[in-house]
């Protein structure tokens, strides 16, 4: 009998499980709702305009809110995630963030200033719960994937902000076109609330997770996950914050990513914050239009992301080097987000939204910065790393709102802010090309490790 059980948990043993797509598959409904609720303030935004009065500098500042706070809060998110781990840390920042949103829809009931303030403060609010999430996603990739798997599970959750666009910028368009702008946001933060308990459920170290068998625990392992990260039986390494911060920031090759993703973040901001009111205001569109036509290029993005994560890994098991795999997709990528410059020669909608969609293709091909965070961030500072990442990556969310306003308020046209936006994409092929050098992991001093 127990020669029998024996040979039974042998062959259960061979069979290899894929319960690291599983995890996958959550980080992406998780990112798919985060960048819905961050977009929320974008398709309400003509409404609200409209409500409270507002001119294109003042949204520019209202669009800008979030990232302040998400900016400051990187840092400390990542020293939360690496001293309590992925699961409670990333659990808390859903319910928080979630709640947050569902509040801004009272900003309605109040007028003038006391709207303005209720809206800015609580986006600022959003920004601070979401500081978490990416470093989170890039803990947990690192976590559950070995490296030639890596730059598609990272491409697959940071292309879910382009589904996010295709699945809801038309639900949410029709929200404010039926019941005004108020209701997205309970919509949505309602949602989000749910689905932090879900994640609860569904979210687990490799070495707990209780579907996941011996071989593909060894599989990952074995590619290179780093599988103890969150394990429930070993106690979180520390390391000095602040000297920490200090040799990344001393790095030449990180610090060329983080310039790197600045650069493309505001890409991701411009889309994110004055796409849909460029369509309305440049383009005479009606805000129902625009919230489906919005999601064209999105449905590009998300499928250029799929295609540059799978390019990424193709390249690398093919045996090219983790520099050649992952900085390849990003130049063509940028290259090709350069075009949409070219919409300010174009009068034809259509053609509009084509060029559209293929820069954000492109954008969604060169969009593998968390990929190459997680190919190189210190084992012992996962989070810290993935922070400072983003930090950088996110500072674009305040700049870009502000410096589009101005320029829309001070020519009354976007040709300038393509021209930006465009800009942005070439200085991100030059960090890669010439300051970010070889990709490999960092490994910290010993000093900065604490006993």
């Amino acid at each position: 009998m127990e020669q029998t059980q024996a040979i039974r948990t042998a062959a259960a043993a061979k069979v290899q499980t894929r319960t690291r797509w599983m995890i996958l598959a959550m980080l992406f409904v998780i990112t798919t709702i985060n960048y819905a609720d961050r977009a929320t303030i974008s398709i309400a935004a003509p409404g609200i305009k409209k409500e409270l009065g507002l001119d294109a500098v003042q949204m520019g500042f209202v669009f800008s809110a979030f990232a302040w706070s998400y900016v400051i809060a990187q840092l400390p998110g990542g020293w939360l995630l690496d001293r309590f781990g992925s699961k409670i840390t990333y659990f808390f920042s859903i319910f928080l963030w979630s709640v947050f949103t569902m509040l801004t829809g009272a900003a309605g009931f109040l007028a003038g200033g006391a709207a303005v303030t209720m809206l800015f403060a609580l986006r600022l609010l959003v920004g601070a719960a979401e500081a978490p999430s990416f470093p989170g996603n890039s803990r947990i990739a690192s976590a559950w994937f070995p490296t030639n798997e890596r730059g598609l599970a990272a491409a697959i959750f940071n292309s879910a902000q382009y589904f996010a666009t295709v699945l809801f910028a038309p639900i949410m368009g029709w929200l404010v076109h039926s019941y005004g702008w108020h209701s997205v946001f309970y919509v949505m933060g309602g949602l989000g609330i749910v689905m932090a308990f879900v994640w609860l459920k569904v979210i687990y170290g490799p070495k707990d997770h209780p579907s996941v068998s011996a071989s593909e625990l060894k599989y990952i392992q074995e590619g290179g996950a780093l599988v103890d990260l969150d394990g429930a039986q070993k106690a979180p390494a520390q390391v000095n914050t602040f000297a920490c911060i200090k040799e990344l920031l001393g790095n030449r090759m990180l610090l060329g990513v983080y310039i790197g993703q600045y650069c493309i973040t505001t890409l991701t901001y411009f889309f994110l914050t004055w796409f849909p009111v460029y369509l309305v205001q440049e383009r005479h569109m009606t805000i129902l239009k625009a919230g489906f036509v919005a999601s064209l290029p999105a449905i590009a993005g998300f499928l250029g992301g799929v295609f540059g994560g799978w390019l990424s890994d193709r390249l690398a098991k093919k045996g090219y080097s983790l520099s050649v795999s992952r900085k390849l997709p990003i130049v063509i990528g940028m290259l090709l987000s350069m075009s949409m410059i070219a919409c300010n020669y174009i009068e034809t909608d259509m053609l509009v939204v084509a060029v559209m969609s293929l820069a954000f293709f492109g954008k969604g091909v060169g969009a593998l910065g968390w990929a190459v965070v997680s190919d190189t961030s210190p084992k012992e500072a996962g989070g810290l790393s993935g922070a400072l990442f983003n930090t950088f990556g996110n500072t674009a969310g305040i700049t870009t709102p502000i410096v589009i306003g101005f320029i829309v308020q001070g020519t009354g046209s976007f040709a300038g802010a393509l021209v930006y936006v465009g800009a942005n994409a070439a200085l991100a092929i030059a960090c890669y090309l010439f300051i970010v050098g070889d990709i490999k992991r960092v490994s910290l001093s010993k000093s900065l490790i604490k006993q």
